[in-house]
């Protein structure tokens, strides 16, 4: 509900079971109070049902989106195919970024069978998406902000590896938010402790023209389990980003109103781990948080100096008591306090503990900005002209929407000229227009009459709220409603042959693939493959190029393998893929 009132045109949430993020499920109910408040504003409402299923889990998902269909959802995001074989209702699908959306041909074939909608890899690089566009005619869409996965998505198999934790089936352990030590072949240790597969979050805020340029229609940003400011302070900023943008480019948007913020969006405030463009348009380097998995928040400054309880900073600020602060210090651990008292550049923490000169001091919460970000940080109203007109009987009152939606009522009672018309005036005025606990706001009121006539104000408000609820009823009559085109054909699926990395778990999914030409199929690693010597992850993130290992292009070669070590003493081999630039990371 805060991204819809931040401005969000779209919201995505998980499924009662099988999502993505199995501890962010909501229930029939609730999605109901999300569909029932977003589609006023012509707002969507996207599930993720996007997890790979067991056969004696296919009927219950089965039975779960007949009743998210009748609640009125606008799409569902999947990952397992099998599910394309059941008797779903007419409902959109949306390929869910689990489904490793990253070549031309992959997203050429979901178009055939009938999906909506594809949610591109978050490794892709702008050429890549404009390769894909040409090629296409599917809506795409894109992550243009929060947490990364260091791992092709759908294609990592670290978390199940390690602890039987599968992220295909929404229980990732997040072990790339662990210390590791990486080590030659010959035991040299390169990096001890650090978090070496944590990345940055993504920020894409300075490529969104390139974006809708290369035929992205949707951005999505990236919030399970995150909190209410961060989900407004995001949306907020992001939302005021675009709306420049599509102004710029003559496009609109696909939902109504416009909010008003109680505050400046700033990304920076709320929870980051620092900001990358993952590569987007083609630098490689500095993609990694591999100091600390932790928000860090914003810069403040460097520390000039330290006294017995306070220290000086070195330049000038806007802390205030009760602000988190947190910094860096001895072998690149991160520590944090709160500000009690503040005097100029001398700030008074309640400890001292690690605070050195030459630190850089970020601050990760906010007090006075977070106090801002409540239920009542932004309102969103549609925008509507009213018109108060005369017949031959009586009056009438119109209202007109943004969108052109129109609805009319008659005011009661017989025509009475105002003796004072001023005072007439102001009065219809005043209560014709105060919309304050709707979803509208009235832009302009036209009054065409012959004459100033008296209405009492008991009348004038009988006559708003019978418009508003008219209003709102032909605004759902004429809600664009997305239909869904699930397509089942022989389309030829791109690959003849697939491995555990084609993830398929249950019958339905095989008799899927099957019927699009695939011969060969292994099952996926969650039936139980051991999992050893095997590739548990893939990326474009290369550990030798963010620690300034690397020794530049080697054509027709690659460099030398090296291990990674985890807290519990696991080892896997790290192979580099030197032409194209990344990783794969090998079970041992």
């Amino acid at each position: 509900m805060a991204a819809i009132r931040c401005g969000a045109d779209a919201v995505y949430v998980g499924a009662p079971q099988f999502g993505a993020r199995e501890a962010a499920g909501n229930t029939i109910s609730a999605i109901r109070q999300i569909v029932d408040f977003a589609h006023p504003y012509y707002a969507r409402v996207y599930v993720a049902l996007n997890t790979l299923l067991r056969d004696d889990e296919l009927a219950r998902a089965e039975r779960m989106i007949g009743e998210l269909h009748r609640v009125g959802v606008d799409g569902l995001i999947v990952q397992d195919v099998g599910l394309l074989e059941l008797d779903l209702p007419p409902v959109p699908l949306i390929a869910s970024t689990q489904m490793h959306n990253a070549t031309v041909e992959k997203v050429r074939f979901l178009e055939a069978v009938g999906f909506s909608r594809v949610i591109l890899a978050r490794e892709l690089s702008l050429d890549q998406i404009r390769v894909i566009r040409r090629a296409t005619t599917i809506e795409l869409e894109c992550f243009v902000h929060g947490a990364l996965c260091v791992g092709a998505s759908g294609q990592c198999y670290m978390s199940y590896a390690i602890g039987g934790r599968s992220g295909n089936r929404g229980q990732c352990a997040q072990p790339c938010r662990r210390r590791y030590t990486l080590k030659d072949r010959r035991g040299k240790i390169l990096a001890r402790d650090r978090h070496l597969l944590s990345l940055k979050d993504l920020n894409l805020a300075d490529h969104l023209a390139e974006l809708i340029d290369a035929g992205v229609s949707s951005f999505k940003i990236e919030g399970r389990l995150k909190d209410v400011a961060y989900v407004a302070n995001t949306v907020g900023f992001y939302r005021r980003k675009l709306d420049a943008l599509l102004a710029e480019k003559g496009l609109a948007r696909t939902s109504s109103g416009s909010s008003e913020l109680a505050f400046e969006p700033n990304p920076d405030k709320t929870f980051s781990r620092g900001f990358t463009d993952y590569g987007l348009a083609g630098d490689r380097s500095g993609f990694g948080a591999i100091d600390s998995p932790k928000s860090r928040g914003e810069f403040i400054g460097t520390v000039a100096s330290v006294e017995k309880s306070c220290f000086i900073l070195g330049d000038d600020h806007d802390l205030h008591n009760g602000d988190g602060l947190c910094f860096f210090y001895g072998k690149r651990e991160l520590a944090g306090t709160l500000v009690n008292r503040v005097e100029g550049r001398r700030v008074y923490p309640q400890k001292m503990h690690g605070i050195r000169a030459g630190q850089e001091i970020h601050r990760n919460y906010d007090r006075v900005f977070s106090g801002k970000l409540t239920d009542k940080a932004a309102q969103r109203r549609i925008q509507i002209v009213m018109t108060l007109a005369e017949k031959p009987q009586g009056l009438t009152l119109t209202g007109c929407d943004e969108d052109g939606n129109e609805a009319t009522v008659e005011i009661a009672g017989h025509k009475q000229l105002a003796r004072n018309e001023d005072a007439a005036r102001k009065t219809i005025l005043a209560q014709l227009t105060r919309l304050g606990n709707t979803l509208f706001a009235c832009r302009d009121l036209r009054m065409q009459t012959n004459a100033t006539y008296f209405l009492s104000v008991s009348q004038l408000n009988t006559a708003r709220r019978e418009l508003v609820q008219r209003l709102m009823q032909v605004r759902e009559a004429h809600r664009p409603r997305l239909g869904g085109a699930l397509r089942k054909n022989a389309a030829p699926y791109p690959e003849k042959r697939l491995s555990y990395l084609g993830n398929v778990l249950n019958r339905k999914a095989e008799e899927f693939y099957r019927r699009h030409g695939v011969e060969v199929i292994e099952p996926a690693a969650e039936s139980g493959l051991d999992l050893s010597g095997r590739l548990v992850m893939t990326t474009k993130y290369c550990l030798r190029q963010e620690l300034g290992l690397c020794e530049g292009p080697r054509p027709g070669a690659a460099a030398e393998p090296l291990i990674l070590e985890d807290e519990d003493g696991r080892t896997f081999e790290v192979r580099f893929r030197c032409g194209s630039c990344g990783m794969e990371i090998v079970a041992r």
